[in-house]
């Protein structure tokens, strides 16, 4: 500095650039990281009723959007945002309630999974796995309403929909698996359209999914009043009949995912209000990024998320989906892993 007016200048400038970062951060009643490491940014938004997401082979996010039968593709640099495909059946009920659920990859063929649009919800659309043929093309390869009908859970608990909720799938061995939080248990598809049931539960609302060498990583929403102690992640194995509870604390939890190395990470729904009309939501503004500890407890990466429901990572970023059509990106997220190398 060569005199006190161009200090000025240069303490004005910096002062004009922290005012101008405070106008498009987000706010704290938004998303509020627990310090200053973790950063979250507003990636892409007005988007309807957003519930399932995957990153592509090109590298981009792909989301799906139940309210119009759609699956969008998000540029994860840019947040520009494009239609992938559409047409899918949509959901029959507003945001949460069906339709177009969650997206995988297998290799370059993009496949959804559509829930919640049979007769058993007033619908006449098929309840399985779509393979996205084209923008507006789509081909059936595995009917899992029907699959369930035929099978019903042979663990006594009420269920409403026979053709069950699918809430996700994961790519598992050249085929899927696929979570039922309706029927309380996770089925293996394949290519084919055989359908087996994989593992089944008592009334823990099973959800997000994520695999790991032979251990399968699980999500457990937890039935009403969705407390923070149902709230779970726990694992399995492709030949097991019981779980291993790996963490538990948050309430709702809807996904788990890796993120660097081998931590990892659950998404908490919210805090559940048995007091609204929308038994299915969550209070606004409660949810939560949420890291699994080697104790078997969570620790609050970033909370204040209005109702997240999915949860992809990319080395040290998280890329958060929001049920009110948001899509948020978490940098400087990275911690130790929460257990040995498989």
């Amino acid at each position: 500095m060569k005199n006190q007016f161009t200090t000025k200048i240069k303490t004005s400038m910096v002062l004009l650039a922290a005012a101008l970062i405070a106008m498009i951060t987000p706010s704290a009643g938004t998303a509020r990281p627990p310090s200053a490491t973790p950063t979250a940014t507003l990636l892409a938004s007005g988007l309807g009723g957003t519930q399932g997401s995957t990153v592509g082979p090109d590298g981009a996010l792909y989301v799906t959007e139940n309210l119009e039968g759609r699956i969008w593709r998000v540029d994860r640099e840019t947040g520009q945002v494009t239609t992938f495909a559409r047409g899918l059946p949509a959901g029959l009920f507003g945001i949460g309630n069906g339709g177009v659920v969650d997206v995988a990859f297998i290799g370059k063929t993009a496949y959804a999974l559509v829930t919640g649009v049979a007769s058993d919800s007033g619908g006449t659309s098929v309840v399985g796995i779509y393979r996205v043929d084209g923008p507006e093309r789509f081909t059936v390869v595995a009917d899992i309403g029907d699959f369930n009908l035929l099978n019903p859970p042979t663990i006594p608990f009420h269920f409403d929909l026979p053709t069950g909720f699918q809430f996700a799938m994961e790519t598992y061995r050249g085929g899927f698996l696929v979570t039922d939080a309706n029927l309380n248990r996770v089925l293996r598809v394949t290519l084919d359209g055989e359908i087996s049931v994989f593992i089944d539960f008592e009334n823990i609302v099973p959800t997000g999914l994520a695999v790991r060498g032979n251990t399968i990583y699980m999500a457990e929403g937890g039935s009403d009043p969705h407390l923070p102690q149902t709230g779970k992640v726990v694992s399995f194995g492709p030949k097991s009949s019981t779980v291993t509870q790996v963490a538990s604390g948050a309430p709702w939890v809807l996904d788990v995912q890796f993120g660097l190395g081998r931590s990892l990470y659950a998404l908490s729904f919210g805090t559940f209000d048995p007091n609204t009309e929308s038994l299915n939501l969550a209070v606004p503004n409660t949810g939560a990024l949420v890291k699994v500890n080697g104790d078997g407890t969570f620790t609050t990466v970033m909370d204040g998320l209005d109702q997240p429901t999915s949860l992809e990572f990319i080395r040290g970023t998280a890329y958060v989906v929001t049920l009110t059509g948001e899509i948020w990106r978490i940098d400087g997220v990275s911690g130790p892993p929460f257990g040995p190398t498989p």
